[in-house]
């Protein structure tokens, strides 16, 4: 996800647009966050079963939604960056999805045992 978010970076910057640039980092570094929150809170309720979840998991669980649209409104209603570019950053963690799907196809289909 970091190599996708920082190429897709460095083709907007070097397409001379500096501030999409930088709204595309924005929205893909917290779509990364978002993702990596989601990963901890998955693994936190798995083990919930032997181990009770921490207090750091259950505060991602209901803090995650409010932070991530007060960060969005606040560029929103600023108009510091773009706001689709922020929102297209979003989208970083599916394209990441994506292509660990696609090479966990490719590795099944060449090892079919």
């Amino acid at each position: 996800m970091l190599a996708l978010a920082g190429l897709g970076t460095l083709g907007i910057l070097l397409s001379t647009h500096v501030r999409f640039g930088v709204g595309f980092a924005v929205g893909s570094g917290l779509g990364i966050l978002n993702y990596l929150w989601l990963h901890h809170i998955v693994e936190a309720l798995v083990n919930a079963g032997r181990v009770r979840p921490s207090k750091a998991a259950l505060a991602k669980v209901f803090l995650r939604y409010p932070l991530m649209f007060a960060g969005v409104y606040l560029f929103y209603k600023s108009g510091w960056l773009p706001f689709t570019a922020i929102l297209a950053g979003f989208f970083v963690p599916v394209g990441g999805v994506l292509i660990e799907a696609l090479v966990l196809l490719r590795d099944g289909w060449k090892d079919p045992a």
